[in-house]
């Protein structure tokens, strides 16, 4: 099994769909165009029939871009798969995606159907889809709830009709890593014909485990990641883009790699908040505004004296500014010391102990102290000298 990681962007089908989130059609093109040049494989455009709009976003996302493939969701059902094929019409790699649920909760409470019908339904989109498009991704609903034999059987029977890639979703995000890990593992070892296609992990954050299960799918056998860039999506959202990516980078032992170019991390996670109005919460791992900041006086001291005794990842890794040390109530001297030589104050160590009085006096009535009520703190002290 080779250790490249496809990575399968989800942004503009999956994180679209976040109550008040949605992007005309020119801002998809610009985040279809960033993540082009961030370098993710498979971008996801779309549902075609569900709105013109969508429909309409795939065409000219298939124009924009051209060196990741474009790819379109759909039913199970011929008219879907008739509109996906419309829509990937100007792409210049496409890809359908098309499935039906796995799980015997979505057979019967909502698709109303049995296990039989179920299988036959699948098998029949994907053989319908193969004759237009031969590179065909099939989605197992609910794969982290269903049945692990007939998930096994529906995997093997949708290989041998055509597809490609296989996505195992935990579409409700309820699995727990190392179940998801295990529903990988035992697919690999009991689905005969897995050579013929790519197992995906498609992970959903409702128990904040999206990432968790990911990497745990792909240490399991999948080597393809459905993601969105910084984790958006229906619900609590989906598997963050950046948290898998950089976790792959930081920990060679997985033996995993991507196509993933990190310096353009936090520059495209800025534009996907901006343009979505979905600020990033500041303690978001890897893109957050707190991700690089230290404000505890003990990490200060530490990350002053060697990056990485509180940094696993270099900023500018990622594209983010540099390292930031924040300065608080639970600052220690060697950060005041350090900011105040930056603003060009060098201060004797007999001389910083009364700095430092003077600076927590004014940080417990501040919360956070800034450059500007350092340069006032000297001024005063040189006055009363």
């Amino acid at each position: 099994m080779g250790n490249r990681v496809f990575v399968f962007d989800t942004t503009l089908r999956d994180g679209e769909q976040v109550p008040g989130c949605q992007l005309n059609t020119d801002e998809k093109i610009q985040v279809a165009k960033a993540l082009e040049a961030l370098g993710v494989d498979i971008i996801e455009a779309g549902f075609p029939i569900s709105s013109p709009g969508d429909f309409n976003s795939v065409v000219e996302i298939s124009k924009a871009v051209s060196n990741p493939v474009i790819c379109a969701l759909t039913r199970a059902k011929e008219m879907d798969i008739d509109s996906a094929v419309q829509a990937l019409k100007y792409a210049k790699r496409k890809r359908i995606h098309t499935g039906i649920g796995s799980s015997d909760v979505h057979i019967q409470y909502k698709l109303r159907s049995t296990r039989e019908q179920i299988l036959e339904q699948g098998v029949a989109a994907v053989k319908y889809a193969k004759k237009y498009v031969e590179d065909i991704e099939f989605f197992c609903e609910d794969a982290g709830r269903a049945d692990i034999e007939f998930l096994a059987k529906m995997v093997e029977a949708v290989i041998a009709a055509g597809a490609t890639v296989v996505n195992i979703p935990d579409t409700t995000g309820y699995t727990l890593p190392w179940q998801f890990g295990e529903r990988m593992k035992y697919l690999v070892d009991h689905v005969k014909n897995l050579d013929k296609a790519i197992l995906s992990a498609h992970c959903h954050n409702d128990l904040g485990l999206a990432t968790a299960n990911a990497i745990s799918g792909l240490a399991n056998g999948a080597r393809q990641v459905e993601c969105t860039i910084n984790g958006i999506g229906e619900r609590a959202g989906n598997t963050s883009l950046e948290e898998v990516v950089m976790i792959i980078k930081s920990h060679p032992g997985l033996g995993l790699e991507t196509g993933i170019n990190t310096k353009k991390l936090y520059e495209t996670s800025q534009l996907v908040s901006r343009l979505m109005k979905m600020p990033v919460q500041p303690n978001k791992a890897v893109v957050g505004k707190n991700a690089f900041a230290h404000s505890s006086g003990i990490h200060q001291d530490g990350f002053l004296k060697h990056r990485e005794n509180y940094e696993i990842i270099d900023p500018s890794d990622v594209g983010a500014d540099a390292s930031s040390i924040v300065l608080t109530a639970r600052s220690g001297r060697a950060a005041l010391s350090h900011r105040l030589l930056n603003l060009g104050y060098s201060v004797s160590k007999e001389d910083l102990d009364v700095v430092y009085k003077n600076f927590l006096d004014m940080a417990d009535k501040k919360k956070q102290v800034e450059d500007e009520d350092l340069r006032v703190l000297m001024k005063e002290i040189e006055m009363t000298k």
